[in-house]
């Protein structure tokens, strides 16, 4: 018994026959290694046949999900445990169905019983089996062991080869017995590192070789597990007079039976790297069509060809050393922490590749949904770019979950030396609500600073057929992502360039009048004149523009030479790293127990502080109160662009210890005098059992002898702040007008208003009723107000 395809499983169940039957010595293993948690657990059995496991799994407690891709099993399935609750037979082939109908709060224990080596993509299949794993959960595969199974039967057992492959990468991997059965339960993250390595030594004077690398209908790639023990690509050496091209569609025939035409053979990369000191130039091409069966045509070098999702590579295991160059080529980032190597990408005229799971279509169109249901996607063209656009094509390194998480997530996908995130796909709602604020006509060209793809594509997709995007981005590395991703998944409408785009594009890409929209996906400190200067009369520019170091997506529209605020979206994004980046001036205080940040660009004199704080603390009420989930974004915006002397203060120690209150490592806003400053903080009020029931106040903390000053400004702002700005409704908080004028306008030319100014603008903003109610400054406050 030795079956693939479905219909022999049809037939093999509708003739009576079935499995060996779950014997004594299994069960005892099952009770004594993976026993159902305390209240009950719930189990995944994949292979399920007529139902004898799990039917036992929900005797001992478990709650079972039971499932097979032959309908003739689990109809007899039904028949013969009608009568059992606690199962769910599932129709379900688990290699190639969308996993829908599976838990998604995962599982305390899946099982795989006589089954596994059934299996073609084993590798992909336990790796997503992992991912569903509960904490502290197990997988246990039941399966023959060659060297106990008759010549004629091997076919249906796994080499210890094959086990070690199974095992490796858990945390934890026990090998149980079973009456001639190996029992294997695993346990932990399923993760080996992605690690890049060389064959034997060779003994020519330099290797030339192309690689194919070919994806299947679901986007998967296709690798081979060799018997070097890693994972390789199909390809091999150039052959007499042979191209590259024709040396990668040759090999793909031989090691494969996959056939490809020249013309959907492309050369994307030459590698140059070297192995065991013999120079080595490598071809990376891309195959975008083929035809064929997969098969093992070269039995002696590869035990089996087998698909891998692009986000589980990073922890395939061994991967030959060019083809994980050649992979990250294709799709730069999917294995982190390779080896360096030299690449030299070719200009090629490649077409895009189709490809995706229905699961990627499921998860795009529920996360649409969710958008839509925030009020973030109200126009139609937005709704339909984000049904379309493969989001995770975009994200190859994040699982699909990750990739169409509806939520607040955005997927990192490059950090700095320290971790810190610097290019990343935001999360799709505000995606969404970017565009939608932009407003994109139909043919629209539109520039954005900040590239990744996706985002791009959106806009693409918005501005329809005869629109174009030009995608701006400092970084090569994001440059070159950039450029695969258009390529693989994209409109043929985007434009990538390298370049700081706070120079805005270059010349020959503004269209004549400008650009008709523009948007900035990265947190601005400023606004650079380009964006200004490269936007058509009553064009919409969006930006992630901090103020006071709190960020806003700010719509703004553009009348001659003063851009207009229209929105205002609560926001974050990873931060510039062109000629606009600035670095924020702080101030520790008490042996770093404290730290000053000055958003607004610059640190004001701190003298005589410390002593302050070590005095006594003045506190102040304001008897404006919130309850759970208040927004009081606005109040910390409201602050920030009303007060003189504001800063932000931090806390690096546990309020119990400090002088403060304040969370360890959280900031509250904050103003200054002489050798005083008063901050904002709250108080919880009222307690209860629901949030509905707490509240919490705003008080003010101040130290020296200008304190009680300070702390009577920043009570009085709270209080208009509650008059004049909040509302009950969160999201109906006003705004101020704002406008940005260039950075040389005269004070004589901008509007009454409270004057913020940057570098390269002068921003206006003017709040409802600001003057009523509020102490009087004095004209140096006035003077640090404006400090820049």
């Amino acid at each position: 018994m030795g079956y693939i395809a479905q219909e022999e499983w049809e037939q093999h169940y509708e003739e009576g026959l079935g499995f060996r039957p779950l014997g004594g010595t299994e069960r005892e293993l099952l009770a004594e290694h993976v026993p159902a948690p305390e209240g009950g657990g719930r189990a995944l059995e994949v292979g399920c046949g007529t139902g004898e496991l799990a039917v036992h799994l929900a005797s001992v407690g478990y709650t079972v999900d039971a499932a097979d891709f032959a309908d003739s099993a689990l109809a007899r399935a039904r028949e013969e445990h009608g009568d059992v609750e606690g199962v769910r037979w599932l129709h379900l082939d688990i290699e190639r169905d969308d996993p829908a109908a599976l838990h998604e709060d995962g599982y305390d224990l899946v099982i795989l019983r006589l089954m596994y080596p059934f299996l073609h993509d084993r590798g992909r299949v336990l790796h997503g089996l992992g991912e569903r794993l509960r904490k502290g959960g197990a997988l246990v595969v039941i399966t023959p062991v060659v060297e106990d199974t008759p010549q004629e039967r091997r076919a249906i057992a796994l080499g210890e080869d094959e086990i070690a492959l199974v095992t490796s990468g858990w945390e934890t991997a026990q090998r149980l017995d079973a009456d001639g059965l190996a029992v294997l339960v695993l346990r932990g993250p399923c993760h080996a590192d992605a690690r890049a390595v060389e064959k034997s030594p060779t003994t020519g004077h330099a290797l030339t070789g192309a690689l194919a690398v070919v994806t299947d209908a679901a986007g998967r790639v296709l690798l081979g597990r060799s018997r070097r023990g890693m994972l390789e690509l199909p390809g091999g050496k150039t052959a007499g007079p042979e191209d590259f091209a024709a040396a990668a569609v040759r090999e793909l025939a031989e090691e494969t039976g996959l056939v490809a035409a020249p013309g959907d053979a492309h050369v994307l990369t030459m590698l140059v790297d070297d192995s065991h000191g013999v120079p080595r130039l490598t071809a990376v091409v891309r195959i975008t069509s083929w035809t064929g069966e997969l098969a093992v045509r070269e039995p002696a070098l590869f035990d089996r060809w087998e698909w891998f999702d692009l986000h589980s590579l990073a922890c395939a295991g061994d991967i030959f050393a060019p083809a994980a160059a050649a992979l990250d080529a294709v799709w730069p980032g999917v294995i982190p922490t390779l080896p360096a190597v030299t690449a030299y990408p070719l200009a090629v005229d490649q077409p895009s590749v189709s490809g995706e799971p229905a699961e990627a279509v499921r998860l795009r169109e529920a996360m649409t949904q969710t958008v839509m249901d925030g009020g973030w996607a109200p126009s139609e063209r937005v709704q339909e770019a984000l049904r379309t656009v493969p989001r995770h094509r975009f994200a190859p390194e994040a699982d699909l979950a990750t990739a169409y998480d509806g939520g607040d997530r955005a997927v990192t996908t490059r950090r700095d030396g320290n971790g810190r995130a610097i290019s990343s796909v935001s999360a799709a709602w505000l995606q969404a609500d970017m565009i939608r604020s932009m407003d994109p006509a139909p043919g629209a060209i539109v520039f954005e600073a900040g590239s990744g793809g996706y985002n791009a594509e959106l806009l693409a997709h918005v501005s329809g057929p005869t629109g174009r995007v030009v995608t701006v981005d400092i970084d090569p590395w994001v440059v070159h992502r950039t450029r695969r991703f258009t390529t693989e998944a994209g409109s043929g409408r985007v434009t990538v360039v390298e370049a700081d785009a706070a120079l805005g594009a270059p010349a020959p890409l503004v269209p004549r009048g400008g650009f008709d929209a523009s948007v900035i996906t990265y947190n601005c400190w400023d606004i650079a004149p380009a964006w200004r200067e490269q936007l058509t009369e009553g064009g919409r520019l969006v930006l992630p523009l901090e103020i006071g170091g709190y960020t806003r997506a700010i719509t703004f529209e553009r009348r001659g030479q003063v851009l207009h605020a229209r929105g205002f979206t609560y926001c974050g994004f990873v931060r510039d790293q062109g000629q606009q980046a600035r670095s924020i001036p702080t101030v520790d205080l008490l042996q770093g127990e404290l730290t000053l940040r000055f958003e607004h660009g610059t640190a004001l004199p701190t003298q005589g502080m410390e002593e302050a704080l070590r005095g006594p603390r003045h506190e102040a009420a304001t008897g404006v109160t919130m309850g759970a989930n208040a927004y009081f974004g606005s109040l910390q915006l409201y602050v920030a662009t009303t007060l003189p002397g504001f800063c932000r203060l931090a806390a690096h120690q546990d309020p119990e210890s400090g002088v403060t209150d304040i969370a360890k490592d959280q900031d509250v806003p904050a103003i200054l005098g002489e050798a005083s400053l008063a901050y904002l903080t709250y108080v919880q009020t009222r307690d209860g059992d629901c949030p509905e029931d707490k509240e919490w106040e705003w008080v003010v903390h101040a130290f020296g002898e200008q304190g009680p000053r300070l702390a009577e400004q920043l009570v009085a702002t709270v209080r208009a702040w509650d008059r004049t700005v909040r509302a009950d409704d969160n999201s109906k908080h006003a705004d101020p007008a704002l406008t940005a004028y260039p950075a040389d306008t005269p004070d004589d030319l901008l509007p009454a208003g409270h004057v913020l100014d940057k570098k390269r603008c002068r921003l206006v903003f003017q709040w409802p009723d600001r003057a009523e109610g509020l102490p009087p400054t004095t004209e140096d406050e006035r003077v640090a107000q404006t400090a820049s």
